[in-house]
């Protein structure tokens, strides 16, 4: 890590060490090791799909060598792919040459090399790759964050459920309350705003350049291309597929999921100004 004093923001130098868990899949690194993945991916499917006849299937060791490319993935490799990008002026098209590298290493799989990338424009490879790096960020810790918060907010309601205080409206003495059901408020507002995160379903599109498949229908015209399209998104990649767009899948899902997340932040803001306040009243 650089020297935090020379950090351009503190996400990056006071704070980096809390924001570890995101480095996998917030940083460049993250981002081109996601787009290596869906290359890996179509690559392997393509050669699964009876209707594209010219790609004869793969042997399980050269299976096992295209998936050990996304797994081995390293620091080193993404240098690799940003050293090419410097010719290329373009980071997909630089993923691509990368494969290809790794491909013709290959004594069977470097005749494959030209398939990669077959009836792709770059929103093919980004949308899906933005989409599960977002994806794995949801499952793999902003949804345990907030379940470990939750449960925190409920132990402390349990604990503190007879501990009398006086609440107010208006910012005047009211009536009785406890302090345990003033934190059970806030632990079920979570609750809520943790669903609705979770609820948001995550979309993904591969129907080429203008989204209607003319480059593939061109090479294989009798190929269930929706079909395969659907198949890759939801069976291979775990998103939701989107059979409409134009060249760009419209992320309004990403909207809604930071939609959701400003929901969940403002709970969280108004418990810490409760808080705040219950010790300013000497709680």
């Amino acid at each position: 890590m650089h020297e935090p004093l020379l950090a351009i923001s503190p996400l990056d130098g006071r704070y980096a060490a809390r924001l570890e868990a995101l480095r996998p899949w917030v940083s460049e690194y993250g981002l081109i090791r996601a787009r290596v993945e869906v290359e890996v991916l179509w690559l392997i499917a393509m050669a699964e799909e009876d209707a594209l006849s010219d790609i004869p299937p793969l042997s399980a060791e050269e299976k096992a060598y295209l998936l050990a490319i996304v797994e081995r993935f390293s620091l080193e490799d993404a240098k690799r792919v940003k050293a090419i990008e410097q010719t290329t002026n373009h980071d997909v098209k630089a993923v691509e040459y990368f494969l290809r590298e790794r491909l013709q290493a290959h004594p069977t799989l470097s005749a494959r090399s030209e398939w990669i990338h077959f009836g792709c424009t770059s929103e093919d490879i980004n949308n899906l790759a933005y989409a599960r790096l977002i994806q794995r960020l949801r499952e793999d810790v902003v949804l345990p964050k907030l379940a470990e918060l939750e449960a925190a907010l409920w132990d402390k309601a349990e604990a503190m459920r007879n501990l009398p205080m006086l609440a107010r409206t208006h910012g005047q003495p009211a009536s009785p309350t406890t302090m345990g059901k003033e934190w059970a408020v806030f632990a079920l507002r979570l609750r809520r705003a943790k669903a609705r995160i979770a609820a948001v379903e995550i979309f993904g599109k591969f129907n080429g350049a203008t989204g209607n498949f003319q480059a593939h229908r061109i090479a294989y015209p009798e190929a269930p291309w929706p079909e395969i399209s659907r198949r890759f998104v939801e069976e291979r990649l775990g998103l939701v597929w989107n059979p409409l767009t134009t060249q760009i899948e419209p992320h309004d899902w990403v909207a809604e999921l930071l939609d959701a997340h400003a929901r969940a932040a403002s709970v969280l803001i108004d418990f810490a100004r409760d808080i705040w306040g219950y010790i300013a009243l000497g709680y």
